[in-house]
């Protein structure tokens, strides 16, 4: 009973709102089913790490983060960019690149959707050093795995803040998008049904297809090579017709083990101490900004595009050039049929998505060339 009040007397207030913050991820993976793989281990982990403990207590925990089993974690998947690499191969092979090669146009979709990675960085120039600035704008990209190899490759001391701001802003991506979406659009715009024509692509061209973007990716922006690289390749792996066990097993068991070790790695760094910190709110407030701007961006051109267009573009489908792949063309498509039932922008909204899931590598790996 004397430790209890003991633990009790050691509680801060910063520690409470840690507990709220892993609360609510915990509600929103269970209650809402958003990447409960993700969220669940994160609002798990930053409860744990910010309970009261007793002195012995507390140097057990503080070794198992310093020196035992999540050190290790973080050491041979996170310091060495393992994970996020890893995590490529089995986002590559859940995308199926035939929507956008059959109309290429889609690709101009995901480069405009980057537009707040840039414009986030301008502003977060203003408070950060440059090396650092540049880490937190790549939030932006709504593609963890790219956020922390640039924010390792470029040193940032935010690293925790930055990949804890990536994932969290990606899992919330049902409820930042559609506002921003409903307040650039009118209920005309978002009637829009754009008719899908579906082609065939040729198996030589899906398997060639990952093969040249590496390629030119390596001559135009060579410190993305790894990134696109290992996402082309997971992509290699399911077109090539040949390892379809493989295949399914970066889809599912690989995708799935290396998210949960990066949730609890990551976790390990929601320490009330070193989160709730103003430089910390502050990443957490540009990222949150870096995605508003970038569902704006991707929404604008396509009311710009419109100007020009005899057959309009449900200007929705251009927020899902954001890389938060398949919510955030899920997303766009639900709320098409919000409006009008029988107004289906599945494929349109994912065509984009992938997209946008290929630009934010490429503009990851901008940034690091720019910057490196």
């Amino acid at each position: 009973m004397e430790s209890l009040f003991q633990n009790l007397g050691n509680l801060t207030w910063q520690q409470v709102v840690m507990w709220a913050i892993g609360g609510l991820l915990i509600f929103l993976a269970i209650k809402k089913e958003m990447e409960p793989t993700l969220l669940l281990p994160l609002g798990f982990g930053a409860i744990i790490v910010n309970l009261p403990m007793s002195s012995a207590v507390s140097r057990v925990i503080e070794g198992v983060l310093e020196e035992g089993p999540l050190s290790t974690l973080y050491e041979a998947g996170i310091a060495n960019e393992l994970f996020p690499l890893i995590l490529f191969i089995g986002i590559g092979a859940m995308i199926d690149f035939g929507p956008i090669l059959t109309n290429p146009k889609l690709m101009l979709f995901g480069a405009a959707a980057q537009f707040g990675i840039f414009f986030t960085f301008c502003v977060a120039s203003m408070f950060f050093p440059t090396n650092d600035a540049a880490s937190i704008a790549v939030i932006g990209a709504a593609d963890g795995p790219t956020s922390i190899v640039v924010a390792q490759k470029l040193g940032s001391q935010y690293l925790g803040a930055i990949m804890v701001a990536a994932y969290s802003y990606m899992a919330l991506v049902p409820i930042i998008q559609p506002p921003v979406i409903k307040l650039l659009t009118t209920k005309k715009e978002r009637l829009i049904r754009m008719p899908y024509k579906p082609a065939n692509v040729s198996k030589t061209t899906r398997i060639l297809f990952p093969i040249i973007i590496t390629v030119i990716t390596g001559i135009f922006a060579p410190s993305s090579v790894s990134l696109v690289g290992f996402l082309m390749f997971g992509n290699l792996i399911r077109e090539c017709g040949v390892l379809d066990s493989l295949s399914e097993t970066a889809q599912k068991t690989l995708a799935n083990l290396v998210t949960i070790f990066l949730g609890i790695t990551i976790a390990s760094q929601m320490q009330a101490e070193q989160f709730l910190r103003p430089e910390t709110l502050l990443i957490l407030g540009l990222g949150f900004f870096a995605f508003v701007f970038d569902t704006a961006g991707g929404v604008i051109f396509a009311k710009i595009m419109n100007l020009f267009l005899k057959e309009k573009i449900n200007p929705m489908i251009g927020a899902a050039g954001i890389s938060a792949f398949p919510m955030s063309g899920r997303i766009v498509h639900n709320m098409g049929r919000k409006e009008d039932p029988e107004n289906f922008l599945l494929m349109h909204s994912i065509g984009v998505n992938v997209s946008g899931q290929i630009a934010s590598v490429i503009a990851g790996g901008l940034i690091l060339n720019f910057f490196m």
